[in-house]
């Protein structure tokens, strides 16, 4: 069952998306070679916790971190662990949080140095293809319409695996809600999208083949032909005319920016 939410209940949704936003600029300030992924999801944990809100992902269904930390060939659920990020890592940080009960969910891929042009150009195509499957998360539309977006722009113009057994969805109270919204599909077919709509949209994309699996922790999905994949997400809200995107990268861009050990070859696309 779909829940549409009141602009009351949405506004009190991008208060929880952007402490996500801020939360993840914190990250990308202290990201660099030698830092382990175990000392960043400690701070995701503190700085939420210092906000008067809650890490969604800590014991989701026995999940036991406060963020999701996937490097290179980890599409994502990566354990954050002891390892230590080198040159040429590339990092996709996964946050929740709830505030007033409500639930903001987004993540952004970060370049540790330079891991070389054919993944540089992953991370901004598939940054590119989240905003062109928000384009069409407006009323009238389908949920398709958005899958096909992105697929287009990466599967069918660049060649990438499109991954299938993970997915975007709705948001709200619950983390995972209503209705499951793919990465690929066919324009006109799924749920149609209506005013109120809160969804989480989150292209996960591989270099190489779209085939994954699961390691035997549960939770951590690989590629299967151990390319690196990349994941770009934002909480938006259905509109008629324009998605409203609730999350904000903007900060997090500066702050990439303006962190020598951050090659900020990315583009970076106007909300």
């Amino acid at each position: 069952m779909i829940l549409y939410k009141t602009d009351e209940q949405v506004e009190k949704m991008r208060k929880s998306a952007l402490l996500v936003s801020q939360t993840l600029t914190e990250v990308a300030g202290i990201l660099r070679p030698g830092i382990s992924t175990l000392s960043i999801d400690q701070l995701v944990g503190e700085y939420i916790r210092d906000h008067q809100a809650i890490p969604s992902f800590l014991n989701y269904n026995g999940y036991p971190f406060n963020s999701c930390i996937s490097v290179n060939d980890v599409v994502v659920h990566g354990f954050p662990n002891k390892r230590e990020l080198k040159e040429g890592d590339i990092i996709s940080v996964d946050i929740g949080v709830i505030m007033d009960g409500w639930h903001g969910d987004h993540a952004y891929t970060f370049a540790i140095g330079d891991p070389g042009e054919r993944v540089m150009q992953l991370i901004r195509v598939t940054k590119e293809s989240l905003y062109k499957g928000i384009e069409k998360a407006i009323a009238g539309n389908r949920v398709g319409d958005i899958g096909f977006a992105i697929q287009e722009h990466t599967e069918k113009k660049h060649g990438y695996g499109v991954v299938r057994e993970l997915v975007g969805h709705g948001l709200g109270k619950d983390l995972h809600e209503d209705p499951q919204v793919p990465n690929y599909g066919k324009r006109g077919s799924g749920a149609k999208l209506k005013e109120g709509m809160v969804l989480a949209i989150e292209p996960m994309i591989n270099l190489g083949k779209k085939e994954v699996y699961t390691e035997d922790d549960g939770w951590t999905v690989r590629t299967k032909d151990g390319k690196p994949s990349v994941h770009f997400e934002h909480d938006v809200c259905v509109r008629k005319n324009k998605a409203d995107i609730l999350s904000d990268y903007r900060p997090i861009e500066a702050a990439e920016t303006a962190n020598p050990y951050l090659f900020t070859g990315t583009v970076s696309v106007l909300q």
